[in-house]
Formats: C-alpha cells, sequence, structure tokens
C-alpha cells in the first residue's frame, strides 16, 4: 500500500509537486509518528526546492541553473537502499536513485530515541526540560538532513528545509514490522 500527496505547482519548476512513500515495510504507526509524516509532506509540498542534477534543463554537478521539473517523488526502501523514483510531474520517469541506509542508521536511531524522550516530556514534564529535549531533537534532525544533502550532493540538489523534511520522512520509512 503507498500514500501519495499532491502540492500546487505554482512557482519554482525545480520542486516536487507530488510525494508518494512506498509503506509496504511498515506497520501503524502511532498518533505522534502519523502527525510528523502529516505535517512533513505537508510543508514539503508547499516549499521546497529539489532538482535532479544532470536531467534536461535541470542543474549540472557545476551548479549551473535550470529545472526539469516539476517532479514527481517515490520515497521508498528496497534491499537495505533508500531509494528516490523521480518522475516529471506527468509521470515520466526521470532517474531512481539509490543510497545505503547504514550512514543513516545511526541518525535515525538517535532521533526516535529523542523524539520518544520529548513525546513523553510533553505529557508531564516542565516547560524548560520540554524546551531542552527539543533542542536536542532538531540538532539530531539537523545532523540527519546535512548527511542526506551530503549524500545526495552531485546527484540531487536540494535546499536545508527541504531535506529536513525529506529526512523526517526517512525516519517514517524505517518503521518495519
Amino acid at each position: 500500500m503507498s500514500q501519495s500527496e499532491g502540492g500546487s505547482e505554482g512557482g519554482s519548476r525545480a520542486r516536487i509537486v507530488s510525494l508518494t512513500l512506498d509503506e509496504r515495510t511498515m506497520v501503524r504507526r502511532n498518533a505522534d509518528i502519523e502527525h510528523e509524516r502529516k505535517v512533513a509532506i505537508f510543508d514539503l509540498l508547499e516549499e521546497n526546492h529539489f532538482a535532479l542534477i544532470g536531467a534536461p534543463g535541470a542543474p549540472d554537478a557545476a551548479g549551473a541553473t535550470g529545472a526539469a521539473g516539476p517532479y514527481a517523488l517515490r520515497l521508498g526502501i528496497e534491499e537495505n537502499r533508500l531509494i528516490f523514483d523521480i518522475s516529471s510531474a506527468e509521470g515520466a520517469p526521470l532517474g531512481r536513485i539509490g543510497l545505503a541506509l547504514s550512514p543513516f542508521r545511526r541518525v535515525v536511531r538517535d532521533y526516535f530515541q529523542v523524539c520518544e524522550s520529548y513525546f513523553q516530556a510533553i505529557k508531564t514534564a516542565s516547560p524548560s526540560r520540554i524546551e531542552a529535549i527539543d533542542m536536542g531533537r532538531r540538532g539530531v534532525h539537523n545532523d540527519g538532513s546535512q548527511l542526506l544533502v551530503e549524500r545526495l550532493a552531485g546527484k540531487i540538489e536540494l535546499d536545508l528545509d527541504t531535506a529536513r523534511r525529506l529526512f523526517t520522512l526517512i525516519c517514517v520509512l524505517h518503521i518495519r514490522t
């Protein structure tokens, strides 16, 4: 089963306008994780910068500007790899990029741990304790986002906000049976 949501097509062509998560390996998520997923998808589709490097009209490795988008993106995990299936908004295949999951494992595990602490804290902890945990959560999230930008360098051009939202979705994909 997969989940797909579309966004507005206004503005830059170097953007994701449709996103599908391949959720075949996933189990039911709790309300907190489901909320994080929905917010990440909504925010990503509202505002993002994403361009497949080397696609016709897209930026090249030297950073020449242009955009082949808008793009439809399918994110999934196959054979221990994070898969970015990229198509035009009309569905024409543009590229498939696979990244090894091993570099992400530690940061995803750390992110889950700090999120669990955060969700528990918001029920009973003091505002200062919640704020401290949230700062830690944002720090780990930034680490994962930066790792994603680094791993996609030369393949996909994206900004840090887009990377942050994609990292959240990568974490959601890691929830398995």
